[in-house]
């Protein structure tokens, strides 16, 4: 996601006041608009609006400078309620590996996943490492499904090692 302009922030969150401490030590009040958590060193980005000011025809007009800085930028005003703050967290990274289970479709045949697949995710089956799910293919009655990346992935690396078995 880059970042937000004025009218694409959530309609009704009021910025709240925080303080931003500038390359050169110098702070300065910003808006906070938005925090959302990312991967990386630093958990946590906040959208700000810095004060700024534009030369225009008929004068000096006030604007507002949009940045995502870390949270080592800025300090947090004491008494000013940050919860109205639209916070944006990052989905659960997937689970990792394979599961195989059995196959709908007919008694004593099976179906291996990728274990985030919608289909088996809080159904049981048993968790496979890679490993595992090629030897599962290679079993008679196996196959792999096609609605997530189990027929994708794995279906090429067994062609991959045909003949070396």
């Amino acid at each position: 996601m880059g970042g937000l302009g004025g009218d694409q922030r959530q309609a009704g969150a009021a910025p709240a006041e925080m303080t931003l401490t500038l390359p050169g030590g110098q702070t300065v009040r910003v808006r906070l608009h938005e925090r959302q958590e990312v991967p990386g060193p630093y958990r946590w980005r906040y959208l700000v609006g810095v004060p700024a000011w534009t030369a225009r025809p008929e004068g000096v007009e006030a604007a507002e400078y949009t940045v995502w800085v870390t949270d080592r930028q800025l300090t947090p005003i004491e008494g000013v309620d940050l919860s109205a703050v639209p916070t944006r967290r990052r989905p659960p990274p997937p689970a990792p590996g394979w599961v195989v289970g059995a196959a709908p479709e007919r008694r004593g045949r099976t179906v291996v996943h990728d274990a985030a697949c919608r289909y088996v995710v809080g159904k049981g089956g048993k968790e496979l490492s890679t490993l595992e799910a090629l030897d599962a293919l290679m079993r008679a009655g196996a196959r792999a499904c096609r609605d997530c990346d189990a027929a994708t992935v794995l279906i090429p690396a067994l062609e991959l090692g045909e003949g070396y078995g």
